[in-house]
């Protein structure tokens, strides 16, 4: 597996090296049906009642993601944070306000409403979306199978993802930040974004002589991807804005330029410490990291995020979907 950077992974090399975070898929494989969930639960109590810190970055607004208003306007997340393909997310969506309704049946009546968040890519060129066949079930199942181990690449969410023309899908990897403080910053990618052509490894432009092996290697750039940064650095939703908005220098060192046709956003969160829903229950004291010292969360963020995008290429199987449509993994093109 080519790795990236400088600094040190964590134990894992995966977002689940923060503490308190697990990751969970859903993946259906079923012929034209290519698609799948993926669910990262930040803590394993309530998200409503203990809410995680959380800000985004927009880089190209072409998706249909569900709740980053409200993240961006109180900076914290109140449920898991759902990956699926585009067409689900309503249904995602539902199935993440069911869940937090059945933990807190006050929500919505006593309590104020639930504020779902799901991101999404288009799966369609492998995957049968006009189906819509993601269900509530989907959800819950992802959910409850969430775990410090997971698989990476053509699997939950990531099924019937396209990256660079190869296989893309689910990616992760973390960096400890330099200096005293170790902290770590943790990335998972959702890839579907690329042409081949542009494809960059550790600097090198292998994707040049990769695309002559690959039909559809000059196809435009009009996939997506959704980049979710973790750290057990106690900042503050401005400070985790600044950290989501690295994000995006990995993905330009990995040879995107996001095209007119791509989402590409980032989210940011941190479980050093869990605001309280209720107003009668204390808030947290506690020091932010000073601004002046996150350059170290900043280029291990970077790190992070260009290693994820690799990992989603490269733990990726090979896959046929809709139409006979397929994907070739990069292990076997780099195999020619």
């Amino acid at each position: 597996m080519p790795r990236v950077g400088v600094l040190a992974a964590g134990g894992r090399d995966a977002i689940t090296d923060v503490p308190g975070v697990a990751v969970g898929h859903c993946t259906l494989d079923q012929g034209a049906i290519q698609t799948g969930v993926t669910v990262v639960r930040v803590h394993d109590g309530s998200h409503f009642l203990h809410k995680v810190p959380a800000a985004s970055s927009v880089f190209n607004g072409f998706g249909k993601s569900v709740g980053l208003l409200q993240v961006d306007e109180l900076g914290v997340l109140e449920t898991p944070i759902a990956l699926t393909n585009t067409f689900s997310v309503p249904a995602v969506a539902a199935a993440q306000i069911q869940a937090a309704i059945q933990e807190h049946p006050e929500i919505g009546r006593a309590w104020p409403t639930v504020n779902p968040l799901v991101f999404e890519c288009n799966d369609g060129y492998l995957n049968d979306i006009q189906a819509m066949a993601i269900e509530s079930a989907h959800y819950r199942q992802a959910l409850a199978g969430a775990q410090p181990e997971f698989a990476q690449g053509a699997v939950g969410a990531g099924r019937g993802m396209s990256c660079f023309g190869l296989k893309g899908g689910i990616g992760s990897a973390s960096r400890i930040a330099r200096g005293a403080s170790g902290y770590l910053v943790g990335a998972l990618v959702l890839s579907n974004f690329g042409r081949l052509r542009n494809l960059v490894i550790d600097g090198n432009p292998v994707g040049r002589s990769l695309a002559s092996r690959v039909a559809g290697g000059v196809e435009p750039d009009k996939g997506s991807i959704i980049m979710l940064l973790g750290t057990n650095a106690p900042l503050d939703a401005l400070q985790l804005r600044r950290l989501s908005g690295r994000a995006a220098l990995g993905l330009a060192r990995t040879g995107s330029f996001m095209g007119h046709g791509s989402g590409d956003m980032a989210l940011a969160f941190t479980t050093a410490y869990t605001v309280p829903q209720r107003a009668s229950d204390p808030m947290p004291a506690l020091a932010m990291v000073h601004a002046g010292l996150l350059d170290g969360l900043f280029e291990a963020a970077v790190e992070a995020t260009e290693q994820a995008i690799l990992n989603s290429l490269w733990f990726a199987e090979g896959v046929c979907g809709r139409d006979g449509h397929a994907r070739a993994s990069l292990r076997s093109v780099l195999g020619r």
